[in-house]
């Protein structure tokens, strides 16, 4: 995996405040990732004539999310109501608005391990943004897991886990950031936009088994007899624990076979 992306400079690996600048940039970035891909989406659905959001749409109502969002949640808490948001106001708060904060308190310190600050809060953000994707999902109810019960165990399990490998990033010597390969996050996102695609039409057992080796593809060290067989075995205790334990309501076989 010699392929890379790129790398910071010598001047800039070696200049903490260098370091510290573009990487709270790139937090800063992170931070409006849904709001871009949005925009960008939008910008094709225009040019492929889709009915979506116009950009002008996109950009107004998340402007206006990003300045009403917190002061709409203090009038509801204040009047002691049901606090009901919409959908770009839950991501500004529960997603952007934590990774700027973290974005200015990287430009504020110099990480001893940044490599390990860095992926802490990668493993930050994915956690936020899936709180944020599954905060309009149903939770438990008395012993019963609702849809949202899993994701929500799940992000706040992993945002802990992020945070303590950014605190030790912070206060312990560690290794700086290394040169980073394109293969793994290239077919990583791969697997999880295609098992997003594929869940519908094809069910469960396919598209968890499919995207569990599209993922495999990301490291020329994948022995695939034994990758095969993990692969089989993860999918069967998906299709036991996903329908039958959660209850949630996911389609195991693809859609021709089941009509």
């Amino acid at each position: 995996m010699a392929d890379t992306t790129g790398q910071l400079s010598d001047n800039a690996a070696n200049t903490p405040a260098a370091r510290n600048a573009i990487g709270a940039l790139i937090i800063l970035l992170l931070a409006f990732a849904p709001q871009l891909v949005e925009l960008a989406m939008a910008l094709a659905g225009q040019i492929a004539a889709l009915a979506v959001r116009s950009p002008l749409q996109v950009m107004s109502a998340h402007g206006a999310a990003l300045v009403e969002s917190l002061p709409a949640l203090v009038r509801q808490w204040a009047e002691g109501g049901k606090i009901t948001l919409r959908s770009d106001a839950l991501i500004v708060l529960i997603y952007t608005y934590p990774l700027m904060a973290i974005a200015l308190f990287t430009w504020l310190v110099r990480p001893r391990a940044p490599q390990d600050y860095f992926g802490g809060v990668v493993l930050m953000a994915i956690a936020l943004f899936a709180l944020g994707a599954a905060s309009d999902l149903s939770g438990m109810r008395g012993f019963t897991f609702g849809p949202g019960t899993a994701p929500r165990m799940l992000g706040v399990l992993l945002l802990g886990m992020g945070a303590a490998v950014a605190v030790i990033g912070l206060v312990t010597e560690g290794p700086s950031l290394q040169i980073y390969h394109w293969r793994g996050p290239l077919f990583v996102s791969l697997a999880i936009l295609s098992f997003a695609v594929a869940i519908r039409p094809l069910g469960l057992i396919v598209a968890a088994l499919a995207s569990f080796l599209i993922a495999a593809l990301g490291t020329s060290e994948t022995r695939w007899g034994e990758t095969l067989i993990v692969g089989v075995v993860l999918t069967l205790g998906c299709a036991l624990l996903f329908p039958y334990v959660l209850g949630l309501p996911m389609p195991l076989f693809p859609r021709l076979l089941v009509q």
